[in-house]
């Protein structure tokens, strides 16, 4: 199972140990006049009460915060542009795999099961949900539809929370979902999952930060990404070489399922040639870098050794933390967008939700 919530300092503060405390907790904290409010209530408290959260302050805000950053407290938030985009993404398939236009426009007449044909459904589509659920019925019942759709759903993550599809499944192998349903994505994409596996990714896992800021980079860059940047800082600091400050150690096939793909990461490369150094060899480095996604990793000889090389180079403890350099890349963003912006603006929605509760913002 998660390792439990490892609660960030705070100020002296009630203790909030019962659901009835909690409820009025939040209801304190959420904001008023949004939509589906009740709703957005009832499905936090019922996440952090499955999920082992502690009903504090500082913890209802981060998730509060989040899901005013993606969504606006929009149960099924628009995405600008989402019609055109998906038109791109069918015309460079088409092209890809040398589909006759008139095929397509024939295909995209065809009546789909919701009544309406697929042309009619791109053009009317708003909200990610949408998108999917179309994306679901192209795949299976139009002619090229799985050519056209690269033959898998591209979409990777929605909901008011915009939670990765491939968290939600890994999440349910470590923790029991708690309601029952017909399909995880559909899941991923409603009120109540987004908010569960939200909640999830962003607090149940223990994380060595002292600022929120961090877990809030971690929600947008992935797990210990905030760590690992301080780690391959460290390093850089130790070899003098300029390292990608992005929190990945190792390279990946499959980030999510952790799956190696074979190439020595520049961090890796770097940490080889102070093998004599630090008193270790190529397989013990490896053997350690492969717990970077894991709290475990702190407790492993180097990351401990890395740091306290580094602490003497420096005459001082180095950051434990740092926010990690990753620029954004998505269809719907229409200008440079990277996890540090993306980690102050929710932070700044954090100290407002702290504030509307009377609290102090560590």
């Amino acid at each position: 199972m998660p390792s439990p919530v490892k609660p960030t300092p705070v100020p002296s503060q009630p203790n909030y140990s019962n659901p009835q405390a909690g409820r009025a907790l939040l209801d304190t904290l959420l904001p008023r006049g949004i939509s589906a409010r009740k709703a957005w209530a009832d499905n936090i408290l019922a996440s952090f009460s499955q999920l082992k959260i502690p009903y504090a302050p500082q913890y209802f805000c981060a998730v509060l915060a989040v899901a005013e950053q993606e969504s606006g407290f929009n149960p099924d938030p628009e995405v600008p542009n989402l019609s055109a985009i998906v038109w791109q993404q069918i015309d460079e398939h088409r092209k890809k795999y040398m589909i006759p236009q008139f095929v397509i426009d024939a295909a995209m007449l065809k009546k789909s099961p919701d009544g309406r044909s697929y042309k009619e459904r791109v053009n009317a589509l708003r909200t990610k949900r949408q998108m999917n659920q179309l994306y679901e019925d192209m795949v299976r019942e139009l002619p090229y539809g799985q050519d056209l759709m690269l033959s898998k759903n591209p979409i990777r993550d929605g909901g008011p929370m915009q939670v990765s599809v491939a968290f939600a499944q890994t999440q349910i192998k470590a923790w029991p979902y708690p309601y029952s349903y017909t399909n995880l994505r559909d899941e991923v994409f409603s009120l109540r999952g987004s908010v569960y596996f939200g909640t999830a990714i962003l607090l149940q896992y223990a994380a060595p930060y002292d600022q929120m800021i961090y877990r809030f980079a971690d929600y947008n860059a992935g797990r210990y990404s905030s760590r690992n940047a301080a780690f391959q800082a460290a390093v850089a600091r130790l070899t003098g070489r300029k390292l990608s400050l992005d929190g990945d150690l190792m390279l990946y096939s499959n980030k999510m399922n952790r799956v190696f793909s074979g190439q020595a990461s520049e961090t890796q490369q770097a940490l080889m040639t102070q093998s004599g150094r630090l008193q270790m060899s190529s397989a013990d480095i490896l053997r350690d870098l492969k717990q970077e996604k894991l709290s475990s990793f702190e407790q492993t000889t180097l990351y401990q050794r890395v740091f306290a090389a580094a602490d003497r180079q420096a005459g001082r403890r180095v950051a434990r933390e740092t926010m990690p350099q990753i620029v954004l890349i998505s269809p719907k963003f229409t200008h440079k967008l990277t996890t540090e912006w993306f980690a102050t603006r929710v932070n700044g929605r954090y100290r407002q939700c702290m504030a509307r509760g009377g609290f102090k913002a560590e």
